[in-house]
């Protein structure tokens, strides 16, 4: 049975931010999000929190601690490198998705120009991550 997620949304852009409420809203899902602006702000939640959250949504593109940076600090912590962390970002470098697999992430999305599209993919993942063993173990 599908279960309520707690994602951590790592993400600067406020409109990016907005269409994620709104994608949840409009596909009727309730997770519980908690938001980011980058990567150091992300550790230092991760750091105070007893309940990690399920899945992380990560951008690559972003001030301080930037995506990548992120990902190699998150996979060398014994208590958060098994966080499933998918990567939703504008960047269609292949370099960028092969180095972000090799490091260690769930899963790797380019943000689409339309929202439909981007609801269609939101929801895929959301939909899959809500039934994972990983996360229902």
């Amino acid at each position: 049975m599908p279960r309520t997620l707690s994602i951590l949304l790592i993400e600067d852009d406020k409109i990016e931010k907005m269409k994620v409420q709104r994608t949840m809203v409009s596909l009727g899902l309730h997770h519980r999000i908690v938001e980011a602006n980058n990567g150091e702000e992300a550790l230092n939640i991760l750091k105070g929190k007893d309940r990690l959250p399920d899945i992380i949504f990560l951008d690559l593109n972003m001030p301080k601690v930037n995506g990548l940076e992120f990902l190699k600090i998150l996979k060398s912590d014994a208590r958060l490198k098994y966080l499933p962390i998918i990567v939703i970002t504008t960047s269609s470098n292949y370099r960028d998705l092969l180095h972000c697999y090799e490091i260690g992430i769930a899963g790797y999305i380019t943000k689409p120009l339309k929202y439909e599209h981007y609801s269609e993919k939101l929801k895929i993942v959301l939909d899959y991550w809500s039934v994972n063993e990983l996360i229902n173990g």
